[in-house]
């Protein structure tokens, strides 16, 4: 077989001398090519570790006969963008990374890639961009920052700034956390959706068995990039490419681990985009009927009691699998060559687990500690649930598993605010009070770029009066970290016309989680039937006047023309 960047070598008589300039041998030439893309770069903790891996990849691939090439694309971080318009440009970044990876791999000729990132927008940007491209390619994921003092992770600060503002603890108690929760490189420690993203590559066959969440300063992550350089160029030379190895019983694996972790809520919003770019249809109803009657596992935060760094000292992705073995097709491909079964078996035999229960030796904990029996499980209807009704005609999401069990049944009043900057100053100044249903609104992908509201549900969740009282309900998202009563992604959202905008104060809001039910069912405090809703609705539909689009040029601008619905993945078409 003619490698391909063989073949446009003799129709482009300029690369051999570019690339010769760029410092590349003769001798290179003529070996297999392997594009290293990464999200390296200073802008987080998540990337700025990732140029070491890319290196150990470069090794990885001489030392297999190849050449490879670093390219970089960096990503911004969400919780940098916390707190101010920047978060605006999260999600928008995701789509404007792939890109920007797809015409790296489609202006120059590569035979393989080894895709290397970290965090939240930059692993399903790889995902998106890897599925488009469909050379050969191997994931490495950058893994998770170690925790702080007292086993301290970032998503505490949340807590502890709302804590701060209404003046429960001190200025010098406040800087403490701040300057002690990242305290390596690294995605942040919890099950956000950086660690959710890393464990759905995985989870999908796209990386070394056993390599997702692996901490970021150990030795094994850069032994795992020195390997994946390795079967980089294995994969190309036998043109193993990411179309004969992802299919949709491979998603359907992923979502089963996502439902046995408690995976974040953006998943929500990453697979069904990654999904696209392989050319399957996945909708969010295949995510609420997959975590129906699924066990919940993982005792990892914001859910559980410990650091994301656990979850690889507890036998990681495989251990998940194994619990959950007769949910999952085992034959599917990976990136190994070897089917997802065969991958398995040959874990337990190679010292795997056992290597793995050293780590955990080291904190005097066992595995199930961690990862709990598929017969233990801390719940057994997974953690996500779709809901619709007549406020989400196409759907909303909430992560069951982090609302209080009293609010799984609810009907609630309705406190609508057209941005989240006025929600949370009505939580934070009391004037939410137990019953309430804050809605915020204009906040999805064609309002605003679809940002987290994280300070809101940090707000609420640590509230011991509001924590398990009220709802927000959102057509924006929320941080992976969040905890509470919150549900997002209510579609169509507000920019679109969609119901969430005709919601008025004191309209009666029916939550269920159980019966998957989102609805307005009153009106003014008042309950009536669904046809007297109905006609309310439809003249506040009448009377309904557009709103002005915020964003007059720029990246924000193309992405609030094009971006589809949330339910759908939020990406543009």
């Amino acid at each position: 077989m003619e490698l391909r960047s063989q073949k446009l070598r003799k129709i482009a008589p300029e690369l051999d001398p570019l690339r010769l300039g760029t410092g590349w041998k003769p001798e290179d030439l003529s070996k297999p090519q392997i594009l290293i893309e990464s999200s390296f770069g200073d802008s987080h903790p998540g990337s700025g570790h990732l140029l070491e891996l890319a290196e150990e990849a470069r090794k990885g691939v001489a030392d297999a006969g190849g050449h490879g090439a670093r390219y970089f694309c960096t990503d911004i971080c969400d919780g940098e963008a916390q707190g101010h318009d920047g978060i605006n440009y999260s999600l928008p970044s995701r789509d404007m990374m792939a890109n920007m990876i797809e015409i790296h791999a489609g202006a120059t000729p590569f035979d393989g890639a080894v895709y290397i990132a970290s965090c939240d927008k930059s692993m399903p940007a790889h995902l998106m961009a890897l599925g488009r491209i469909n050379i050969p390619s191997i994931v490495v994921t950058g893994g998770v920052m170690d925790a702080g003092p007292d086993l301290l992770t970032l998503e505490q600060i949340g807590k502890y700034s709302a804590m701060y503002e209404r003046g429960e603890i001190t200025k010098e108690e406040m800087d403490y956390y701040k300057h002690n929760a990242c305290p390596s490189c690294g995605a942040c420690s919890f099950m956000g959706t950086a660690s959710t993203m890393q464990i759905m590559a995985e989870a999908l066959g796209l990386m070394l068995p056993g390599s997702a969440l692996m901490p970021a300063t150990s030795r094994d992550l850069r032994e795992v990039a020195c390997k994946a350089g390795k079967q980089a160029v294995w994969l190309a030379e036998h043109d193993l490419t990411p179309d004969k190895i992802v299919t949709m019983e491979s998603f359907e694996n992923a979502i089963m681990v996502h439902a046995a972790i408690s995976g974040s809520t953006n998943s929500l919003l990453h697979i069904p985009a990654i999904a696209r770019e392989f050319g399957f249809d996945l909708d969010a109803d295949t995510f609420d009927r997959l975590h129906r009657g699924a066990h919940y596992l993982l005792n990892i935060r914001p859910a559980g009691e410990w650091p994301a760094q656990f979850f690889y000292y507890a036998g990681g992705v495989p251990r998940i699998m194994e619990e959950i073995r007769d949910m999952l097709h085992l034959d599917v491909m990976t990136v190994t060559g070897k089917t997802l079964g065969e991958n398995l078996e040959e874990l337990k035999k190679n010292g795997f687990y056992e290597k793995c229960q050293g780590y955990l030796d080291q904190w005097n904990l066992k595995r199930e500690d961690v990862i709990r029996p598929f017969d233990r499980p801390f719940g057994t209807d997974g953690s996500i649930a779709v809901l619709k009704g007549n406020l989400a005609p196409d759907g909303a999401v909430v992560k069951h598993t982090a609302v209080p069990k009293e609010m799984f049944e609810a009907v609630l009043r309705a406190r609508p605010f057209d941005c989240e900057e006025d929600a949370i100053h009505a939580v934070l100044t009391h004037e939410i009070r137990p019953g309430d249903a804050v809605i915020i609104r204009y906040e999805g992908p064609k309002g605003s770029g679809m940002p987290e509201m994280f300070y809101t549900t940090e707000a609420i969740a640590s509230d011991p009066e509001l924590g398990a009282s009220i709802a927000l309900l959102t057509d924006g998202r929320f941080s992976g970290a969040s905890k509470g009563p919150a549900i997002g992604h209510i579609s169509p959202e507000a920019a679109e016309g969609g119901p969430i905008a005709l919601v008025e104060e004191n309209d009666l809001i029916e939550v269920s989680i159980p019966g998957r039910i989102l609805r307005i069912v009153g009106v003014n405090g008042e309950r009536m039937d669904e046809e007297e809703v109905e006609k309310i609705l439809e003249k506040r539909r009448a009377q309904l006047v557009p709103k002005e689009s915020r964003f007059a040029r720029g990246v924000l601008k193309l992405f609030a023309e094009r971006a589809v619905s949330p339910m759908k993945g939020g990406y543009m078409e």
